[in-house]
């Protein structure tokens, strides 16, 4: 079996992983000097930039993207073997803080292959609304909601949003050929109406859209959606589904929120099971970001 250098390949794991050599230096417990020079050997190895530097840090090229989420993945399967000799007969759990919307429409389907990728490993998942970490959730890990949390969050789900319809109330309501016809119509809202302002106001639309209910979860707004009840903005990741099955409709190419996203945190010190987790849900997150999965 001819392998890179294993120790090129954890340093590029955790540098992919962060999108940084100084942090995956302080990860690893050396220098980003270090770091750099594993990368560069491991590029020498495959015959294959992994990373383009820039002045200001470094960006994984599409070919080191795609690289990092199989190397994450593998070293995942390696910690599960050793874990598994390490602790025999012990059970392993890992908790996580999960809005209901990324379960219900991203992390629930891919679960199952979670669990027959590692058996024996229990995971528990919870929901913790305000919590913006981990230690805050009381969970080894947390996927939130906003701008990114923390420098080593790692970004699962685009929180870039869309305005959307179902067929009958585009049917009932529409045609809706300019962004200011939706002025006349229903509007949903998750949380407040804040993101319809921003999304008018991005395209300098100063009317005052119609008010209409506020939902304090997204799957509310969605269901109302698909009742005929109004147009919402909806994040493109979390309606995949529903565009491609013909239960909602994209009214407009314009979109909103594109700082906005889907964030995993894991606590200080995580665990073997949580850093498993971890890397998993790193590799299904770069996987469906390339059209994979």
């Amino acid at each position: 079996m001819k392998l890179p250098p294993l120790a090129a390949i954890r340093a590029f794991e955790a540098a992919a992983r962060l999108e940084s050599f100084a942090r995956a230096a302080e990860e690893l417990g050396t220098t980003p000097a270090a770091v750099s020079q594993h990368v560069r050997a491991l590029e020498d190895w495959l015959g294959e930039k992994l990373f383009a530097r820039k002045a200001r840090g470094v960006a994984l090229t599409k070919e080191g993207r795609a690289f990092g989420a199989e190397v994450s993945a593998g070293l995942g399967l390696i910690a599960t073997a050793a874990e598994r000799l390490r602790k025999p007969g012990r059970n392993r759990h890992v908790s996580l803080s999960c809005l209901p919307s990324v379960v219900n429409h991203w992390l629930g389907e891919r679960l199952p292959d979670f669990h027959r990728q590692h058996p024996g490993l229990h995971v528990s998942i919870s929901y913790a609304p305000d919590a913006q970490s981990a230690e805050q959730a009381g969970t080894d890990l947390i996927i939130c909601h906003g701008r990114q949390p923390a420098a080593d969050a790692a970004l699962i789900v685009s929180g870039e949003t869309r305005p959307a319809a179902s067929p009958d109330f585009i049917s009932a309501h529409g045609p809706f050929e300019r962004p200011g016809d939706l002025l006349t119509v229903p509007l949903l809202h998750d949380k407040s109406p804040a993101s319809w302002g921003r999304w008018f106001a991005k395209l300098a639309i100063e009317a005052k859209p119609q008010e209409g209910p506020i939902f304090a979860d997204f799957n509310l707004l969605r269901s109302s959606l698909l009742a005929g009840l109004g147009a919402g903005l909806c994040p493109l990741a979390l309606i995949r589904r529903d565009v491609e099955e013909g239960r909602l409709v994209l009214l407009f190419d314009e979109g909103s929120d594109q700082d906005q996203g889907y964030w995993l945190v894991a606590r200080q010190k995580p665990s073997a099971a949580a850093r498993l987790m971890q890397g998993w849900l790193i590799a299904e997150a770069a996987a469906s970001q390339q059209g994979k999965a």
